[in-house]
């Protein structure tokens, strides 16, 4: 069971035992990933940069609503394989769904 804090608990001690840290990590895994793939739909392409504007509000709100910025290691390390498997996955769904319409930069002007 999980409480109203618990999007932005990072104060858990982390444990492998403990189920409330268990359930802390894997939904948010889930709903990163998860995401990334709603990115994917919703603006084809860039997905990454949706990523890291949601996860910037989301320190911001964290630190907001827990009083304190986050410095805990395992948080962080929550978050940072969050993000990325937004980007991948997002990214991945995007190129795969919209390879026909994808904006490829033009670099032979440089």
């Amino acid at each position: 069971m999980l409480d109203g804090f618990a999007p932005f608990d990072f104060k858990t001690k982390p444990s492998w035992f403990n189920p409330h840290y268990l359930g802390l990590i894997i939904s948010m895994e889930i709903a990163y990933v998860i995401s990334g793939l709603l990115f994917a739909l919703l603006v084809e392409e860039w997905v990454w940069d949706y990523a890291i504007t949601v996860t910037v509000i989301h320190i911001t709100v964290t630190s907001a609503v827990m009083a304190e910025f986050p410095l805990m290691l395992h948080w962080w390390a929550a978050l940072g394989s969050g993000l990325i498997l937004m980007i991948c996955s997002g990214q991945c769904l995007a190129f795969y769904l919209f390879k026909d319409n994808f904006i490829y930069p033009v670099l032979d002007d440089f």
